[in-house]
């Protein structure tokens, strides 16, 4: 039987004595990821859409915000905005004098002259009003308080007759006279003084106010209905003479001497 041979160790198995042993390559570390925290930055605010300004307006007002402008849908060209056009100024589409053109069944020449002959009686009717305030705030003596009740109740209904015969002129294609200034000068109604005047001589010019009213309201009304206006007729009768009518009435009674206590 043959013996086992021993193994052997050659200089090949055994390394040199001045060899080193190299470590074995070490795994590659995975580099952790570094956590940082994340930055919270606040975004920047949209800067917002200046509107394309309109070169056929004037901008009227320069102070308004930017924002107030709103652009329609559909209308590129075309926005709204809250901010009140102001400081505007326009020419004037219809002169004093003239009526427009209206299916009334009435010759021009019978407006025109109807709408002159109530701008007369309506620049009398708004310096009547006039006076019956200011004598209202005016007014003096024992009879203080019941005058000054009645001219400013004369006066409110004073105001719906102006609007009355403003509104009849309006609707026969007129311009009814609205300033002031421009009805003192059409009235034929005489300047009363800046100051106070006695009672009775209040009383007393209002009556002539009145009375010049009257007389030029009835000689109006015949030369309408004789025209054919028969509605400016009716304005005159039931609303500027039958109104100036009541008015004289209230007033002259109050300039009757009459005991008050003994006959």
């Amino acid at each position: 039987m043959p013996s086992a041979t021993p193994p052997t160790f050659g200089t090949s198995n055994i390394p040199p004595a001045d060899s080193t042993f190299a470590p074995a390559a070490a795994s590659p570390e995975l580099a952790k990821p570094e956590l940082t925290k994340p930055e919270l930055t606040t975004p920047a605010a949209a800067t917002p859409e200046l509107p394309t300004p309109d070169l056929n307006t004037p901008d009227l007002n320069k102070s308004h915000s930017a924002t107030s402008r709103v652009q329609l849908p559909n209308r590129p060209n075309a926005s709204i905005h809250s901010q009140p056009g102001l400081h505007q100024h326009g020419v004037e589409i219809q002169a004093f004098g003239t009526v427009r053109l209206f299916p009334l069944a009435l010759a021009h020449d019978t407006r025109s002259y109807c709408c002159q002959r109530l701008n007369s009686l309506l620049a009398d009717a708004q310096i009547l009003n006039a006076l019956y305030k200011k004598h209202h705030w005016l007014m003096r003596g024992p009879t203080f308080y019941p005058l000054h009740l009645l001219l400013d109740k004369l006066a409110g209904e004073q105001v719906a007759l102006v609007d009355t015969i403003a509104e009849r002129i309006q609707s026969l294609g007129g311009i009814a006279v609205g300033d002031p200034r421009h009805a003192a000068e059409l009235t034929q109604i005489p300047r009363a003084p800046d100051g106070c005047e006695e009672v009775p001589a209040m009383l007393s010019r209002l009556l002539e106010a009145i009375e010049l009213i009257l007389t030029d309201a009835r000689n109006a009304a015949d030369k309408a209905a004789e025209l054919g206006d028969h509605g400016t007729n009716d304005v005159i009768v039931s609303n500027i003479i039958r109104t100036a009518e009541l008015h004289a009435w209230f007033l002259a009674e109050h300039l009757v001497n009459t005991p008050l206590a003994r006959a």
